[in-house]
């Protein structure tokens, strides 16, 4: 976890712009580092350093002595970059993970050096030698990035938007701020004067694409049958890799463990391979709830089954409300759901980051749009529709899920990391067949479930609980976290100002004073970024008029909450 921030052509001087790149300084607490490229004035890299692999040679924007006209910039893991190295032979000169991205330019171009990296990415890589600009993000957006290009080609690049907001340029216009797509690259020409001039942009990966690195992977390739058994035995072969795999950090490694089923599977494998690899610390588990919270007590059982050094983090609702300020401010989204989730994530993050020394933190991220685990899913009219949705929900993770997991822990210097978003894993569950992956026997992730059961890795009880979103299992059934936020918020927004809300805020209109209070904070810090958020997250093929699954009429409650 890195925050990385590059301009090219800029019109004003360094020492007015670079203020704008301290604004993610949170990303990388550990060094930072404003760079300007030789022969171009006005184009500068600046970098906030976490420091997790390599921590000699970890500075960036990284130059190697081999290719001394590239430069490249990248926020992320490459966890297969060792393999790629024996595979092509390559002569490396530090330990990064990312050093491999040059090695795979100079020898297969971008498309294919893309391509090949397992892992989560951001990158801005400079070609000096042939006046390029290179810009890319992995498939499931879990690394941000975020564009500001104006029609006289100044290019800006950043993290988080935050860091673009305030940038200055020559044009009389504002200038657009976009999220960078996921699974895509974009090529730039590099003129004289710094300015550029997008010439290609392409998608390299896309989740229902087996991706073109498994053929190096460590797991070989899996045998073709649509066997149950066979099938199950895969998911957890390949679920249990891609845990493994992200075993790879030089700073103490710890998990998110709400008590679902997502963070369950995550904490129990990665606490099984952490003994087998002899990590020398034990992992540590982390759960947040009020006093009466199901997850705080569901992760409980869980931690005592797996044997993690757990710690609980209660809070009030009062400290809640505090907070939501700050957490629209970092995920730079007003999107309802997402910030009620935000806030327990955010506070947890923020109890770890000033009370342990975990650094690389697990979490369940992914699963619930991969194996249709959200309960609206029961509703689906056909297995086809369940299965098109699914793959809706993963490419708009980035706007969602992923985004609230990465803002509330960069938010407070830490790495995320998803095994369930893993290319392969993903590549191969949504291969299979559409009847298999919906809900079976009025229980959904029926499939996931199904292949750790009898294993003993979690306790019964938990592979079987019903989905409880994050955001609702943080308090009681009796009263829900978003019931708290709504009465609060009932105050701080008139009926006059809702019944101007379709004026005021015509994309995305908010129809509730707690989304219209969302919307109002968002804009102060964001004024006219609304495009930012194409759609609210919301359920499908039921009458809802909230998120919360609570709301929903098919939500049933576990007996013992």
């Amino acid at each position: 976890m890195c925050g990385i921030w590059a301009l090219f052509g800029s019109d004003e001087s360094m020492s007015v712009q670079c203020t704008c790149a301290m604004k993610i300084a949170h990303r990388g607490p550990d060094a930072f580092r404003f760079e300007n490229v030789n022969g171009f004035t006005n184009c500068w890299f600046g970098f906030h350093r976490l420091a997790i692999v390599d921590q000699l040679y970890g500075m960036q924007p990284l130059r190697i002595k081999k290719f001394p006209y590239m430069w490249l910039c990248y926020n992320g893991e490459i966890y297969n970059h060792q393999t790629l190295r024996k595979q092509f032979e390559f002569d490396c000169q530090t330990k990064m993970d990312g050093e491999i991205l040059l090695h795979l330019y100079d020898r297969f171009g971008i498309k294919k050096m893309a391509s090949l990296l397992d892992g989560v990415f951001a990158f801005i890589l400079l070609d000096t030698a042939n006046r390029k600009v290179h810009v890319g993000r992995d498939t499931y957006g879990v690394r941000p990035l975020f564009k500001l290009l104006t029609d006289d080609g100044f290019l800006a690049l950043c993290s988080e938007a935050k860091g673009l907001i305030d940038i200055t340029h020559g044009m009389g216009t504002p200038a657009s701020i976009v999220p960078f797509p996921p699974g895509h690259f974009e090529v730039f020409d590099l003129k004289p004067s710094g300015k550029v001039q997008s010439i290609q942009m392409e998608q390299f990966h896309c989740c229902r694409q087996q991706p073109s690195h498994a053929i190096y992977d460590t797991v070989e390739k899996l045998p073709i049958s649509l066997d149950e058994e066979l099938v199950k035995s895969n998911i957890r072969n390949l679920f249990e890799n891609a845990v493994r795999k992200r075993l790879m950090a030089h700073r103490r490694i710890g998990c998110l463990l709400s008590g679902g089923l997502d963070s369950s599977l995550v904490a129990a494998t990665l606490v099984k391979l952490a003994k087998e690899e002899k990590l020398p610390y034990p992992i540590q588990t982390f759960a947040i709830g009020s006093d009466d919270s199901p997850d705080i007590v569901a992760a409980r059982k869980v931690a005592t089954h797996i044997g993690s050094e757990h710690h609980e983090v209660t809070f009030t609702v009062e400290e809640g409300i505090e907070v939501v300020k700050d957490v629209i401010f970092h995920l730079e989204s007003y999107d309802i759901t997402t910030i009620r989730a935000s806030v327990g994530m955010y506070l947890i993050s923020k109890y770890i980051r000033q009370k342990t020394d975990s650094v690389v933190i697990f979490s369940g991220e992914g699963s619930d749009e991969l194996t249709q685990g959200y309960i609206y899913f029961h509703k689906a009219p056909t297995p086809k529709a369940a299965a098109e949705d699914s793959i809706r929900l993963m490419e708009e993770l980035y706007m969602f899920d992923v985004l609230r997991a990465d803002r509330t822990t960069a938010a407070h210097g830490l790495e995320l990391r998803v095994p369930f978003l893993d290319h392969r894993f993903t590549a191969y569950y949504l291969s299979l067949p559409e009847e298999m992956r919906v809900p079976r026997d009025g229980v959904e992730k029926h499939l996931l479930r199904e292949s750790f059961k009898g294993l003993d890795l979690i306790p019964d009880e938990i592979l079987w609980r019903r989905k409880e979103a994050f955001s609702d299992g943080l308090t009681s059934v009796k009263k829900s976290w978003y019931t708290y936020l709504q009465e609060h918020l009932e105050s701080m927004v008139n009926d006059d100002d809702m019944e101007e809300a379709y004026k005021r805020f015509p994309h995305n209109p908010p129809r509730t004073k707690e989304a219209y209070y969302y919307r109002q904070e968002f804009e102060k810090h964001y004024p006219d970024r609304a495009q930012w958020l194409s759609h609210y997250w919301m359920p499908r093929w039921i009458d809802a008029i909230d998120p919360s699954a609570r709301t929903l009429s098919i939500y049933k409650p576990e007996k013992d909450q």
